[in-house]
């Protein structure tokens, strides 16, 4: 006689419910810290486009506001990337030890998606805009 496997009760589902919850308000962490890095790199960015305009001088200058926006822009594109990979990583895990449990799909990871859409459009601007 096999022995059917027995679904969660309600204790672990919440368990379960507090745990993608936990995740996904991490990943909102790092799409929050992402979206600062990449729109004060953009802004720098922007603003020294403006202040050389009006100035009309350019020095050479190792690491110019231009770098220097592209680098955080980077940044915030590279720490979204890692957190969304790391967040599908642990959703994976979670399902894999409660197969039998419903983990609904994520919007955080979906947001992520669409701030990296702004992060690449940013650091496009930023590159063939000189």
């Amino acid at each position: 006689m096999a022995i059917m496997p027995k679904s969660p009760d309600a204790s672990t589902l919440l368990s379960i419910d507090r745990t993608r919850l936990s995740y996904d308000r991490t990943l909102m962490s790092w799409i929050r810290t992402a979206t600062s890095l990449i729109t004060f790199g953009f802004s720098i960015y922007k603003f020294f486009q403006i202040e050389t305009e009006k100035a009309a001088a350019t020095t050479a200058r190792l690491l110019g506001p231009r770098e220097f926006a592209m680098a955080m822009i980077a940044i915030g594109l590279t720490s979204l990337l890692v957190a969304t990979m790391d967040h599908r990583r642990d959703l994976a895990a979670l399902r894999a030890e409660y197969p039998d449990a419903k983990i609904p799909r994520s919007t955080a990871r979906m947001m992520a998606g669409l701030i990296s859409v702004l992060g690449i459009t940013a650091f496009v601007a930023a590159v063939f805009r000189q």
